[in-house]
């Protein structure tokens, strides 16, 4: 039986290839850090490669973020200049999603980062990212919500206008065609 969570060869070139010149093309996104390091990681995490392809045919353009000085762990984080168009009209949650009465969407954000084997940025990552460049200048982008709004029925999401980066507060089960969500991956 074929594990449905890996790709094939042509497919691990391709996104290979796509990682790389991203990365080339974007040195001010990772100081320090060596493709042909990220490129060993990766060889050594081939179980990791579906999930980065997952993200790439979303239309989330992952890049290497960082490093972490601890676990030495890579971080990819969605890179496109808007929310991915491959993860919008989503509301937040599985809860959010089912407490809908009409309308519903067809999914939620959490719920298609954890089947691609992502996570949400944070505030924080999400405000580490526009440090980096210009990001969801039309679009916003769901955040990882402290359990303590998501229990009173909110969730948080980010976007960039005026210069400025805004986090923002809606009801968890509302969906927009220009909310989607940007997520993470350590390798």
């Amino acid at each position: 039986m074929e594990n449905k969570m890996q790709i094939n060869e042509v497919q691990v070139k391709e996104l290979i290839d796509s990682l790389k010149a991203r990365f080339e093309k974007n040195p001010v996104r990772h100081p320090g850090i060596k493709w042909k390091d990220v490129q060993a990681k990766l060889e050594k995490h081939p179980e990791k490669l579906w999930s980065l392809w997952q993200m790439e045919q979303s239309g989330g353009e992952p890049d290497v973020l960082s490093i972490d000085p601890l676990s030495g762990e890579y971080c990819f984080y969605d890179c496109s200049p808007e929310s991915p168009k491959g993860r919008r009209s989503l509301c937040y949650d599985r809860e959010a999603r089912e407490s809908r009465k009409e309308f519903k969407p067809a999914g939620s954000a959490l719920e298609m980062a954890e089947s691609m084997g992502i996570d949400l940025l944070t505030e924080k990552q999400y405000r580490l990212l526009q440090t980096l460049g210009n990001f969801d200048l039309k679009t916003s982008s769901w955040i990882m919500t402290p359990p303590e709004i998501r229990q009173l029925g909110g969730a948080l999401f980010c976007d960039q206008r005026y210069n400025t980066v805004f986090t923002y507060h809606n009801g968890a089960e509302s969906y927009y065609a220009a909310r989607g969500f940007r997520g993470s991956l350590r390798i």
